[in-house]
């Protein structure tokens, strides 16, 4: 009677948080309670990520130190045109009277905690409602898309990746503009492009960007590359595998984005900190 009283209470609980949505303000309020316990485990990679940084010679940091300014060199020369492309384009789009988003406010968060299984592609990051973080903000990385958040508590929130078996993300092929969504396959290196025409124009080495069809995540970010494409006799469709671009199981820090209306400040990006805000190009 315990066990058949328990399954019942169960799946009563799914049905009304499914339906009604319910128990958000209990699960905020346990994401509260289980926040010092993501903070104590984080702990110990932190201290042991400074330790590891107090340890690193002399040596190494002007070896660092020298690469990082020729790096910086090659990048504010790739800048200068890249500002100047960009308001070529904003010139053009004038011209042809479409509306256009000027930039994004972004926001950095470091991972708590991370779930990586076939059935549960997930992570905690150190950011929730007091930092303005919603259901559905995309989630971005320094080198691509990462996810969009699915729970937010005061402190913390819960990021859905793109390889999530539930997750379908719309992209297009950055070589001709053809769309299709890149589909989780439970695999933090794999994303599938299912249901493709067998004439459809997609080749191994392809880039895939958002398109930012759903309204969910920006235009333009990049998403993976297309490490293979299968066609089997008989079947009408075509099936490709893709490569997410961002080390999903190995990012650090996380950049939540915020879409902004048109404003005077063309090309910046708002980065906001603990300790400071500041614009970075």
């Amino acid at each position: 009677m315990r066990i058949l009283l328990a399954v019942l209470l169960a799946i009563g609980s799914i049905v009304v948080d499914y339906h009604y949505r319910q128990l958000d303000r209990l699960r905020s309020a346990l994401s509260v309670v289980a926040y010092p316990v993501y903070y104590t485990a984080d702990l110990f990679t932190t201290l042991a990520r400074k330790l590891q940084g107090h340890l690193i010679t002399e040596e190494e940091l002007r070896r660092s130190n020298r690469s990082l300014y020729r790096d910086n060199l090659v990048l504010r020369a790739r800048l200068q045109q890249l500002e100047a492309l960009e308001a070529e384009n904003l010139r053009l789009r004038d011209l042809l009277g479409s509306s256009l988003r000027l930039g994004n406010r972004v926001l950095i968060a470091e991972v708590m905690g991370v779930t990586l299984n076939p059935y549960r592609q997930q992570i905690v990051i150190d950011r929730g409602t007091a930092s303005g973080v919603f259901v559905g903000q995309s989630v971005l990385t320094a080198d691509a898309v990462m996810g969009q958040i699915i729970r937010v508590g005061p402190r913390s929130a819960t990021v859905l990746l793109i390889t999530d078996a539930s997750h379908g993300l719309p992209v297009q092929v950055e070589r001709n503009g053809l769309r299709a969504v890149a589909r989780g396959m439970g695999d933090v290196q794999r994303l599938e492009l299912s249901h493709l025409p067998r004439n459809a124009d997609v080749r191994t080495g392809d880039f895939l960007m958002t398109s930012g069809l759903g309204s969910r995540f920006p235009s333009g970010y990049p998403v993976a590359r297309v490490a293979a494409v299968h066609q089997e006799f008989g079947q009408p469709f075509v099936t490709a595998i893709a490569e997410p671009l961002t080390h999903l199981h190995r990012s650090r820090e996380v950049l939540l984005v915020w879409t902004l209306l048109p404003s005077p400040l063309v090309g910046k990006l708002t980065v906001g900190t603990d300790r400071d805000s500041r614009e970075a190009p």
